[in-house]
């Protein structure tokens, strides 16, 4: 087991074993950009608890916010996942592991490059269980809607309608808002439960024009 992964489950950042099994399986190098391997190492990108640069402004975001988010959404086996914001695709991989064969995660990212290096990298794992698309995340993806579980990796001024619209009832969702991230848990058409945990730093969620 990494030192990180140790230290994560000693402050109480990792606790189901689903969580943990994925995170010792999906090695964050993989995801990272080619010539920071080159750099910096391997060891290092596993070790690193912050964010890397996969550019165009965005980032592999830090183990400890993937490990919290991931805890809150409490993903499960056989679940349909939105993964929005996919970026560098490690947490999509994370997911896929998490959910399984009987599962699936769909990861939708705007910028086409990022997604293509998204779905590169989860390649590299085998998943027959991911489909990647490239648009507008704001806008969730209705059309393979409803979903057990959505998690968003930017931050809005609000929950977008959307990804309300298409969880399902008794789902949950986790999403940065400003620098706090909430989680909904859907209890009826229209009602939620919400908790806030504020203290983190998320890149903006910007909207197609």
């Amino acid at each position: 087991m990494s030192r990180l992964i140790d230290r994560l489950i000693k402050e109480g950042y990792l606790n189901s074993p689903r969580i943990i099994q994925a995170f010792k399986e999906i090695s964050r190098a993989d995801f990272a950009l080619e010539e920071l391997i080159k750099k910096e190492g391997r060891e290092f990108i596993e070790e690193y608890n912050a964010p890397l640069s996969i550019s165009f402004g965005q980032t592999v975001s830090q183990p400890l916010t993937v490990a919290f988010m991931l805890e809150l959404l409490q993903p499960e086996k056989g679940d349909r996942i939105l993964d929005i914001g996919s970026g560098s695709g490690w947490q999509t991989a994370l997911l896929a592991k998490i959910v399984g064969q009987d599962g699936f995660v769909y990861a939708i990212e705007r910028i086409r490059e990022l997604k293509e290096f998204g779905q590169r990298n989860v390649g590299k794992y085998g998943f027959k269980n991911v489909e990647f698309v490239c648009g507008d995340g704001s806008k969730g993806l209705g059309d393979k809607a409803p979903f057990d579980r959505i998690i968003a990796a930017a931050a809005g001024e609000e929950i977008q309608p959307e990804w309300k619209k298409q969880l399902k009832i008794g789902g949950r969702l986790a999403a940065p808002v400003g620098n706090a991230i909430r989680l909904l848990i859907k209890t009826g058409e229209d009602k939620f439960k919400k908790k806030e945990y504020p203290g983190f730093a998320f890149v903006p969620l910007i909207k197609e024009k």
